[in-house]
């Protein structure tokens, strides 16, 4: 078997590190397209539903799947900047993950308690089981927002004193 020089064997590596990032590129520009055009279509999709509940007048009763809809899009833009974000430092940020995440509980509260008012008049299992999924989410949301304030305060420099 035949040893290459050590700088053949660096000029190889160096190839082979530059094509991976040339993929790793390609993949965050795909998904960004992807994530844009979802975003778009969700928000054309619900001004069409505004527009043709504010026609038909049933708009308060379409409120609650508007607001999903909108939390929806915020969602997915916030998707959007985390891999900008990933795409510009070619690597994982754990900060917009975090946000995804709370913003996707938040979304599930919002979502659950319009609907609450729905749950009396049905079987007591559901609405228990309801209760409880808004208990866990208030977890996650307490964890999820410590995780945030750790990170933040791990993440900037100390405060010059002078």
């Amino acid at each position: 078997m035949e040893q290459q020089h050590p700088s053949a064997a660096d000029a190889t590596r160096s190839r082979i590190v530059l094509g991976l990032i040339w993929v790793e590129d390609l993949v965050y520009v795909g998904l960004g397209l992807l994530l844009s055009a979802g975003a778009l279509a969700l928000m054309v999709s619900a001004f069409k539903s505004a527009a043709y509940s504010l026609w038909t007048r049933t708009f308060s009763g379409q409120v609650v799947g508007l607001l999903d809809q909108i939390l929806l899009v915020l969602l997915i833009i916030e998707l959007l900047y985390t891999v900008q974000a990933s795409f510009k430092e070619h690597g994982l940020l754990a900060e917009p993950f975090l946000v995804v995440a709370l913003i996707a509980v938040v979304r599930r509260i919002l979502v659950i308690t319009a609907e609450l008012a729905k749950l009396p008049g049905m079987a007591e299992p559901v609405f228990r089981r309801a209760i409880w999924e808004l208990g866990l989410l208030t977890v996650m949301v307490l964890v999820l927002v410590s995780s945030l304030i750790l990170l933040q305060k791990h993440q900037k420099p100390p405060a010059s004193t002078g």
